[in-house]
Formats: C-alpha cells, sequence, structure tokens
C-alpha cells in the first residue's frame, strides 16, 4: 500500500510530518505492509496536508489530513476528496512545468525519468548549441522571473561570446511576497532544475553552473544539494554528461536575505562573494557576468521550463498562450483568498476568471477590492480591470506587470494609502543604496505619503513626481517598479486618499 505525503514546506507548516509520522506508526502497530512515499505539494494549499492513497494505481485524495485521522484513514472510513487528479482546481490547469510536482518522490531519480525525466537533456546532446538554442528560440520562452526577456536572446548572446569559460546562474532568491513556485519545484522536482541547467549549459559552452538559493528556503537547500549529488553520481552531472563526452557540473550558494540581490547583477556580486549591490548595464551579464565572464542568468521556472520543451518539442510549447507570452505561466494565488496555492495554465486567462472562479474570491467572503500582481513592486488592479487576459503585453497596457505571478487578493477592508506607504518603505529598507532615485526617494515617498495621510492633498502631485523620477531614473527594477503599486493605488482608488484629508479635517 502506497501512501503519498508532501514533505513541501507549506505542508510542513500544516502538519505533514506529523501526518507522515503518525501513518508509518499505526501501520507498523497494524502490521500492515505501508510505504509511505514524501512527494512534493500538488500545490492546493487550503487542503494540505493532502494525503494520496494509491487504490489500484490511482490516487484518491484525504485532506486536510490530521494525525487524529490517521486511524480513520488506514480503516478506509475517512471521507475522500475522490481521485486527485479530478479536483477541479487540479483538472483546470495545464500543467507542464509543474507535470511532476506532487506526482512524484522529488530525490527518486528513476521516478524521475518514469515520468518523462532527462528526455529532453538526451535529446540535445545529440544538438549542436547553435541547435539547442534555437530550440528555446522558437519555443517563445522568456522569462518567469520578472522581465519577460526572450530566454533564446540571452542565451544566443552567451553562445556567441568568445571566452575561456562560460556560466549558468540560476536566480532562485524567491524575495516576492505571495510567491512560491521556484520553491515548489526545488522542493518537488529538483532533478527537473538541474535538467534545465544542464541543457543551458550544452546549448551555449558553459560547463559550470551556480544555483543561488535564498537562506529563508533551508527545505530547498537540502532537497536540492542532495538532488545535485545523486545526480552526479548517476552521471547526469560531471565531466561526462549522461556519456555524451561533454562536461556540465553544478553546485549550491545560499544567500544571506537581501531582496535586492533578486536583481541579476546585484546576485553575481553577492555569488562572487561581494556586496550585494546593482552593477550598472551595460556590460551586460550575458557578456560580462560571473567573475567577468559570459554567463546565462534566468529564473527557477524558466530553466525547469526548458526540459519539457525539449522533450516535446518548441512547438508544442508554443502552441500554448496568448500573443508573444508563449506557454504556460505558474500562477501563485495569495493573500485573502479562499482557493490559494499554485495554479498553471496557459497565458491568457482573464484576471477576474482566476480571481473569482480558480481562487473562489476571497476567504472572509467580503468584496474584492485590488489584487496585485508581481510580487511588493506589482501594481494594484481594479475589479474594473479583470477583464485584462494574463499575458505581459496585455498587463503592461494595463498599466502593470506579471513579474514572477505572484497574484495577492485584497478585500474592500485594506486601506490602499497604507499599502501605497508599504512599497515605499519596503524599497527604502531594501535599497542597496546605490543609486539616488531609489536610496532618497522612498524615503521621501514614506514621509509624502505620511502627509497625505494627515491631510495635506497637495503632496499628491509630489508623490506623483517623485515616482516618475524613481521610474525613470533608477538603476534598477527596485526604485524603479516601487512607483507601480503607489501610482496605481493612488489612481484607481482615490477615495482611500481622500478620507484621509477628510479625517483630518
Amino acid at each position: 500500500m502506497k501512501i503519498y505525503v508532501p514533505l513541501d514546506s507549506a505542508a510542513k507548516a500544516l502538519g505533514a510530518d506529523e501526518v507522515a509520522g503518525a501513518i508509518a506508526a499505526e501501520a507498523a502497530a497494524r502490521g500492515m505492509d505501508v510505504q509511505v512515499i514524501r512527494n512534493g505539494t500538488r500545490g492546493m494549499i487550503w487542503l494540505e496536508p493532502l494525503v494520496e492513497v494509491d487504490q489500484d494505481g490511482t490516487r484518491v485524495g484525504y485532506g486536510p489530513v490530521s494525525v487524529e485521522d490517521v486511524p480513520a484513514l488506514l480503516d478506509g472510513k475517512l471521507a475522500s476528496l475522490g481521485p486527485v487528479e479530478d479536483i477541479p482546481f487540479l483538472a483546470k490547469q495545464t500543467r507542464l512545468t509543474f507535470a511532476r510536482v506532487g506526482v512524484i518522490d522529488p530525490l527518486d531519480l528513476a521516478d524521475y525519468e518514469a515520468h518523462g525525466g532527462l528526455a529532453g537533456l538526451r535529446r540535445a546532446i545529440a544538438m549542436t548549441g547553435a541547435e539547442i538554442v534555437k530550440e528555446v528560440t522558437d519555443s517563445g520562452l522568456r522569462g518567469r522571473g520578472g522581465a519577460g526577456f526572450p530566454t533564446g536572446i540571452k542565451w544566443n548572446t552567451v553562445l556567441g561570446a568568445e571566452a575561456d569559460q562560460k556560466y549558468i546562474v540560476c536566480n532562485a532568491d524567491e524575495g516576492d511576497s505571495g510567491t512560491f513556485a521556484d520553491r515548489m519545484v526545488m522542493e518537488g522536482d529538483p532533478f527537473c532544475l538541474i535538467e534545465g541547467m544542464a541543457i543551458a549549459g550544452l546549448g551555449v559552452g558553459a560547463t559550470k553552473g551556480y544555483v543561488y538559493l535564498r537562506s529563508e528556503y533551508p527545505d530547498a537547500i537540502a532537497v536540492m544539494e542532495e538532488a545535485v549529488r545523486r545526480a552526479r553520481a548517476a552521471g547526469v552531472l560531471g565531466a561526462d554528461v549522461l556519456g555524451s563526452g561533454k562536461g556540465f557540473d553544478m553546485e549550491i550558494r545560499v544567500g544571506a536575505g537581501a531582496y535586492v540581490c533578486g536583481e541579476e547583477t546585484s546576485l553575481l556580486n553577492s555569488l562572487e562573494g561581494k556586496r550585494g549591490i546593482v552593477r550598472a548595464k551595460p556590460p551586460l551579464p550575458a557578456l560580462e557576468g560571473f567573475l567577468g565572464k559570459p554567463t546565462v542568468v534566468n529564473n527557477v521556472l524558466s530553466l525547469a521550463t526548458v526540459p519539457v520543451i525539449f522533450e516535446k518539442g518548441a512547438a508544442h510549447y508554443a502552441g500554448f498562450g496568448l500573443g508573444r507570452s508563449k506557454g504556460t505561466m505558474p500562477i501563485q494565488i495569495a493573500g485573502n483568498v479562499k482557493f490559494g496555492g499554485l495554479f498553471e495554465t496557459a497565458f491568457g486567462m482573464p484576471l477576474g476568471t482566476l480571481v473569482n472562479e480558480v481562487a473562489g474570491g476571497t476567504a472572509s467572503g467580503r468584496p474584492v477590492k485590488a489584487v496585485q500582481v508581481g510580487g511588493p513592486l506589482g501594481a494594484y488592479l481594479h475589479p474594473d480591470q479583470f477583464d485584462t487576459p494574463f499575458g505581459y503585453e496585455e498587463f503592461d497596457q494595463a498599466g502593470g506587470l506579471i513579474g514572477h505571478a505572484g497574484v495577492v487578493i485584497f478585500d474592500d477592508s485594506a486601506d490602499m494609502l497604507k499599502m501605497a506607504r508599504f512599497a515605499m518603505e519596503f524599497c527604502a529598507v531594501e535599497s542597496c543604496g546605490k543609486c539616488t532615485p531609489c536610496r532618497i526617494g522612498a524615503v521621501r515617498g514614506v514621509e509624502t505619503i505620511d502627509r497625505i495621510a494627515e491631510g495635506d492633498a497637495g503632496a499628491i502631485p509630489l508623490l506623483t513626481d517623485l515616482c516618475e523620477t524613481m521610474k525613470d531614473g533608477s538603476l534598477c527594477a527596485l526604485g524603479g517598479f516601487t512607483p507601480f503599486p503607489v501610482m496605481s493605488a493612488l489612481t484607481h482608488f482615490p477615495d482611500d486618499f481622500a478620507r484621509q484629508k477628510e479625517a483630518a479635517e
């Protein structure tokens, strides 16, 4: 009897370890032959710990399961959710990047291969570097970390650079509020990321890779380090990748918790052992990156999507999506929401469908007031904008950005002036201090919003002007994107700013 219990951090925070231990102990006491398999999470966080029992090849779900439920579970008397794949939240998804997450034992390489793993790498080994880069370009894959830059163009730049050493750097410094997709991949399907990095290395001629992982993810760090060790032992990494005669190896590096190190040049400085501050561009990291060498810097989701592109083909992947937004996007739903979790779907779904139908609206039952997409620097979108399709250009036209696709939902009790102030305060705290618009502008921004809160309506034009300066003058996206939540709050929720004046009077 196989029983699956997630080892994902979210599931563990909700008691998954205790439930797994209780199942093993109860089964042993009864003399039952039960194999407890620790899988990744399916991403339906409101059901965690989600326990799956293999019944004649069909995995039947139970959740959320408590330690007290374990005897009834083993007796077959606990109410089930039915086949996990049929749960509406999961059944509506198009899982490409996350096809194996929650399905396999994350550290079982044979299980990984049995579910399509390494097929992409084996195909890539038979291709030239230029052919590999062309496949990625033809797929339409764009950076999933926030900028949405075409991955193929970045890879082609590194491919064409002349150097004695090139690098692949995975940006796993997932620091945005409401985001957890990178962590889910690393904890639930680590070999997928390793395979994607190996394909990238073969494509551009890089023989060394690094995953820059945030210190706040201890479980992901442990899983990734063990996965790298097992991949190396199995010949997936090393001087002779899968017997190809081509080399690629990698290691895990842990950051110290600076939000700005999610920006690629700050990350590279930190990776080199320097202070994590932004570098001026040019030169681009693709030409002068880690240790001054040509470097591909991609997000976890970008690199984890590469294996499926090579397994299924570029045309298959490009067949999903909307306009220039090709493929699927793993959307992370959080905040005041009924059904929070990860929902992977093709680009193009209207924001309102995602919020009201998929996520089920607010957990409080109150009306949705605002949705922030793209982390703490993302714009607040009003329900009037809920017909906006999920796509890079479409969000840009609506004054927003997709970023890492974290969606945080707020009900009508939210004070948008306070949310705008939080954005400025966040920037002030997290600024690396290199450029004046970010370092000084964010501090002045907090002060200006406080003036508005005290009834000084004349400070609103000053705030608008300050935001323009930060947007146009900051060296990186931290200062450059902070105006998005501030100005969207001011534009779409002016009453929250006017109420402050009335209260003061």
